[in-house]
């Protein structure tokens, strides 16, 4: 039985040519052979007594089994990668493509996931876990049910296959891959452990897209036709019998180039995929088989840090993530080496559980006194422990984000990805536009500059009583109250970025077309806006639509939209709660107010500018420095503005 389909092919009379792996002799015609396990012997034996190598004799028996050559194992030269957190020990060689499977990973698709920080979250597409590192080997950890991992795997295989194919087949795969060992805590019937890429997934998909499975033993005896095969057959199976799969698909391959007999299209054709198929049949692997810490006391509890920022650095270009999934991994990248470094304080293990979201919360947010139940909560949890004072959680965070030194808005992306993981069920068209509006900016200074906590409003007297507190001048409560009502607010539709149509909809009167953050910190700062915003939280929490000051009290607006809020919620921002109308004209010193946050938030932006810069040479190994002329009229524009901001301002207190 043929392993593959033939699709129509262009008559090509050069044909695909079966090209020559091997590194030895090259005498005799070339023919795909796994090698019997006597041919493995020494190599395992090397890789075992190795000093640097420090995984499992199952793992060593995995990556001697799956190479094209074992016996060039034997004394095979270990290569050490340099990561964050301190040194990777790699060994390369040529493998055989199904003998690797691709990641258990939901970082490329971390936006779209489904989280168990959500209550409404179900099993469809829900993230996994994230691996922990073994007590004493190079090996990833996972402690998801066998069933859930597989479909994960499958899932990311056929994404990549779909958005990043590669051209394989008459080319052998020359840009190596690079895999970890894992091992299964939950296998259920399958084998409990692997090889997994770390990169490489686009091109392993790309080498198995025209294989279908060929064996009953690994799918349904009722099929009537053969699957496409995915990574979830493959992981099914023993080694052994992986190992005779691939034999199987190599000998079958063979028998249709050899059969294909004559000049006719049909041979020709049928040759050409046996030789593609071939072709595609292995791959360079480079594999991580140990880890050294540079802080000793460590062990082995940063190795799948040090992995994943290895998976970071080398996804780039045509493969890089998208914003929110990169966001996604760094937020996870801060918290874990936050929680790494005792900077999560007496219930670290709470709280990283809460910030992460990927496991039932329940009792974590319990032990930190919030209410699981209420999605806003344990968001607002997220902004009060990213924003936090900590000169040594500020570090982290800037050395997370390549940052010079951290502003507010540098915060602003991980926060927004590890929050909106309560709210991952929702529907992706509603969950785009709040995703938009945070992203614009959901953060203000004061969050960064006061101590505040976060308490369990889980009520409407809780609500009340934070509302007494915030009015009675409690920065800390006022904090509190603003964040709730903006994470309420954006997440239910009623706050988002300016539409615009937003003058109109007010009457033609300019609206802050700032961000989320800026227009609640400004309507927090009056009586009537702290109002409007309790009585937000409290309705929205119950299903209803959000009141309106008028006449010196909250009003229904049956007929407003969540547009309508937002426009006059963002008019209030610009010229207060005025009973009869707005004035269009600010004073002279509203005028002064908000020339100086112009001025100071273009500064933000540029220091931002600055520290983007500097990432990009960094990460194109630019070493020259910038000519004079260049920089010239950049360095006097600093000075001029130094002087001239010196001559309004008050003296530096000494």
């Amino acid at each position: 039985m043929s392993t593959i389909d033939i699709p129509d092919e262009p008559d090509d009379i050069d044909g695909i040519a079966l090209i020559d792996i091997r590194s030895g002799d090259r005498s005799a015609p070339f023919v795909h052979r796994v090698e019997p396990v006597s041919k493995t012997t020494k190599a395992i034996k090397f890789l075992e007594s190795h000093p640097d190598v420090q995984i499992s004799s199952a793992a060593v028996r995995r990556i001697v089994f799956g190479a094209v050559e074992p016996g060039l194992l034997e004394g095979a030269r270990l290569e050490r990668h340099r990561v964050e957190t301190g040194w990777l020990s790699v060994i390369s060689y040529r493998a055989y493509t199904l003998l690797l499977s691709p990641a258990i990973e939901n970082d490329r698709l971390l936006d779209e996931a489904h989280y168990a920080a959500d209550p409404d979250t179900g099993n469809n597409q829900r993230v996994l876990s994230m691996p922990t590192g073994h007590d004493t080997e190079a090996t990833l950890v996972y402690a998801d049910a066998m069933d859930d991992l597989l479909a994960a795997t499958d899932r990311a295989s056929m994404r990549v296959r779909e958005v990043n194919a590669q051209e394989v087949g008459r080319r052998i795969v020359e840009r190596p891959l690079t895999a970890v060992p894992a091992t299964f805590l939950n296998p259920g019937r399958h084998p409990d452990d692997d090889l997994n890429l770390v990169d490489g997934n686009s091109r392993w998909a790309s080498c198995t897209a025209g294989i279908k499975v060929p064996s009953s033993s690994i799918r349904p005896t009722n099929a009537k036709a053969p699957d496409s095969l995915l990574p979830s057959h493959l992981m099914r199976l023993p080694l052994a019998e992986r190992r005779d799969l691939v034999r199987e698909i190599v000998k079958n391959a063979h028998r249709d180039i050899d059969g294909a007999a004559g000049t006719s299209r049909a041979a020709r054709a049928k040759r050409d995929q046996a030789a593609r198929l071939l072709n595609a049949m292995t791959v360079p692997v480079q594999v991580i088989v140990g880890y050294t810490d540079d802080n000793p006391s460590m062990g082995m509890r940063r190795f799948p840090v040090a992995v994943r920022s290895l998976l970071m650095r080398m996804n780039i270009g045509v493969k890089e993530f998208k914003g929110p999934s990169k966001n996604g991994v760094t937020a996870e990248e801060i918290v874990t080496a936050l929680f790494d470094s005792g900077e999560l304080g007496d219930d670290a293990q709470a709280v990283r559980d809460v910030l992460l979201g990927r496991a039932d919360v329940t009792d974590a947010m319990k032990a930190l006194g919030l209410n699981p139940a209420f999605r806003d909560l344990r968001f607002t949890y997220v902004v009060q422990q990213l924003t936090r004072k900590e000169s040594r959680l500020n570090a982290v965070m800037a050395a997370k984000l390549d940052k010079r030194s951290l502003q507010v808005t540098h915060r602003s992306g991980p926060i927004v990805e590890l929050g909106l993981r309560s709210y991952s069920s929702l529907p992706r068209e509603k969950l785009a536009p709040v995703r938009t509006a945070l992203d614009t900016g959901c953060l203000w200074q004061a969050l960064a500059d006061h101590e505040w906590t976060v308490e369990n409003i889980d009520s409407d007297q809780a609500v009340d009583d934070l509302l007494e507190r915030a009015d009675n001048g409690d920065v800390p409560a006022r904090l509190l109250l603003g964040v709730l009502a903006m994470v309420t607010l954006v997440t239910s539709g009623y706050l988002l970025a300016p539409g615009g149509s937003a003058e109109q909809i007010v009457g033609g009167i300019k609206v802050m077309r700032a961000g989320v953050g800026t227009v609640v910190k400004t309507v927090l700062d009056t009586k009537e806006g702290r109002q409007v915003l309790a009585d937000a939280i409290k309705r929205i929490r119950a299903g209803l639509r959000p009141r309106w000051w008028a006449d010196g009290r909250l009003v229904e607006r049956e007929k407003w939209k969540g547009s309508d809020f937002n426009a006059h919620l963002r008019l209030a921002a610009n010229h207060g709660f005025v009973p009869e109308g707005y004035q269009n004209d600010p004073t002279a010193t509203e005028l002064e107010d908000k020339a100086l946050t112009a001025f100071q938030t273009s500064l933000t932006a540029a220091g931002a500018d600055l520290d983007d810069l500097i990432a990009l040479r960094k990460m194109n190994g630019t070493t020259t420095e910038l000519s004079w002329t260049v920089v010239e009229p950049s360095f006097k524009q600093l000075s001029f503005m130094g002087s001239d901001l010196a001559r309004i301002a008050e003296s530096e207190p000494r």
